[in-house]
């Protein structure tokens, strides 16, 4: 079998362009992290006391996509940050704002996501009103979600979405689009690879607690350890390695993992009741 151009190529190869376009566009990269930094910031505020665990309500339809779009941002523009640097070192002579329309189109593929799961969770609430209840279907779901996202690690399609996102420039070479027009278009485009990598592993934040910072947090520390690490089975394997445990600690002994939110239990420790 013929290897891949990324595992043929030494370790970290295929981000070397980024990160040398890192260093000659530190003001945007530090605008993006600026940006992710309001977004956590604004974000703890929002949900102060509102995680309520595995299958948290999402409340309206309005603002559960506010704060999921600002989620985005936190979560995904330290990752996103080297090809959207690569991509301003290409473009800066010839469209300068086409990479603000790039990260426009990247975070419209991900509110597209978070439409998505809005709708999935409505339509689950329509058929049961209790079907993800902790002591019902909700602690198995949850689990099952979890090892799901283990083994959906370890399959062809993500190795290929996680590849698009490991190889900025081989992405933009092979989507380039030119103009403003391009950038928006191109940034939508590399936000559905994105989507394809890291999906299972939204799905599995809906899982611990969407409304958790915690999960958020090691979510988005999943998310970055996958793209940025330069050993990229190391990456994959061992982020399957870390879902299969929580999954099969949600299956077997709930109460045993730290900051989870268990429904209904008493335990303040573990959960924090929403204010009346």
């Amino acid at each position: 079998m013929i290897a891949s151009a990324d595992e043929r190529a030494p370790a970290g190869d295929a981000l070397a362009p980024a990160f040398a376009a890192v260093r000659t566009r530190l003001g945007l990269v530090a605008l993006l992290f600026v940006a992710a930094g309001v977004g956590w910031w604004w974000t703890i505020g929002e949900m102060q006391d509102m995680d309520g665990g595995p299958w948290t309500d999402l409340g309206t339809l309005a603002w559960f996509v506010g704060v999921w779009v600002v989620m985005m941002a936190a979560m995904m523009f330290p990752s996103v940050a080297p090809t959207v640097a690569l991509y301003s070192r290409m473009t800066r002579s010839r469209a300068p704002l086409a990479p603000v329309l790039f990260t426009v189109g990247y975070l419209v593929s991900w509110t597209a996501v978070g439409v998505a799961a809005f709708a999935v969770a409505r339509a689950a609430g329509g058929i049961s009103t209790d079907v993800l209840a902790w002591d019902r279907a909700g602690r198995w779901v949850a689990g099952a979600t979890l090892v799901v996202a283990a083994v959906y690690e370890l399959t062809p399609l993500k190795d290929v979405c996680l590849g698009k996102c490991r190889s900025p420039l081989g992405f933009l070479l092979g989507s380039w689009r030119e103009g403003p027009a391009g950038g928006l278009q191109m940034g939508i485009r590399h936000g559905g690879w994105c989507i394809g990598c890291c999906w299972v592993l939204m799905a599995s934040l809906f899982a611990l607690g969407v409304m958790s910072i915690v999960w958020m947090a090691f979510v988005a520390g999943l998310i970055a350890f996958e793209k940025l690490i330069p050993l990229r089975r190391a990456a994959t394997y061992g982020t399957a390695g870390v879902l299969l445990v929580v999954g099969v600690l949600l299956l077997a002994s709930p109460e045993t993992i730290p900051w989870l939110t268990i429904p209904g239990s008493g335990d303040m420790s573990q959960m924090n009741q929403m204010s009346p």
